[in-house]
């Protein structure tokens, strides 16, 4: 399923400059601007997963934007390493003191099975051969090593806002719309396995979160961060807005 409007190619320029466009304001709902907010809990379940397989290994981020899950991964793997195509983001990662390079999910700059775990959050759905960016993610993990793979579920609350809602500003000028998305359900997810994969499992997140903004109602919030952590693995994940398919690299 695609949700494309007339100007969003998908094309590595177009998506490097709607990202530095959102660069300039992509934190102020964000980290320790908005702790236990929607995005942390976000942040919180997409760390969690990636640390059940990297934890003390090379983990790659493929699209790791300003590095606030990068971040999160560093404390735990042996090595953690970001690309993005967009160097506005790429700015403020460094800033942290991230490792991190210029580059496509399309065509990663590293050598074969240079890395134990490969990891991609709100990124892949925006690129319009994900066939490739998934085979070039298991290209550059080695045998036995782990791809994460998120993406965008018409079957949630998330996929049918995104759907039918207005197309929300992130910059001066530049909304949504603006960028190439396609949606993919679980099904069709598990049908992207790459060659020479597995799928293993799958984690739903923002399952019974309709919006984000509920977030910033205490007591709701505290019950909904409860309710998102009890339900990501179970059966219920095949509802996520996010839905993160987990493939093992076969040798």
């Amino acid at each position: 399923m695609e949700f494309r409007p007339l100007d969003a190619s998908g094309s590595q320029a177009a998506n490097s400059a709607y990202y530095d466009a959102f660069s300039k304001g992509y934190e102020q709902a964000r980290g320790k601007n908005a702790p236990r907010g929607y995005h942390e809990l976000l942040d919180t379940l997409e760390a969690e997963l990636v640390a059940r397989y990297g934890a003390g290994k090379d983990v790659l981020e493929v699209g790791c934007g300003t590095g606030l899950v990068l971040e999160r991964l560093s404390r735990f793997a042996a090595s953690a390493t970001g690309i993005d195509v967009s160097p506005g983001m790429l700015e403020v990662a460094r800033s942290r003191g991230l490792t991190v390079e210029l580059g496509s999910a399309t065509e990663l700059p590293f050598a074969d099975e240079r890395f134990d775990v490969a990891c991609s959050f709100k990124v892949l759905a925006h690129v319009p051969d994900l066939t490739l960016a998934l085979r070039e993610m298991a290209r550059v993990t080695r045998p036995g090593g782990f791809i994460l793979a998120e993406l965008y579920n018409p079957n949630s609350f998330r996929g049918a806002l995104k759907r039918f809602g207005p197309k929300l500003a992130i910059a001066r000028g530049v909304n949504e719309g603006d960028v190439f998305t396609r949606y993919h359900s679980p099904a069709q997810g598990r049908a992207l396995t790459p060659e020479g994969c597995r799928f293993v499992t799958a984690r739903g997140i923002r399952i019974v979160t309709p919006v984000g903004a509920l977030m910033l109602v205490p007591g709701l919030r505290d019950a909904l961060w409860s309710a998102e952590h009890a339900l990501c693995d179970s059966w219920m994940s095949r509802f996520g807005g996010f839905w993160v398919a987990v493939f093992q690299k076969l040798g």
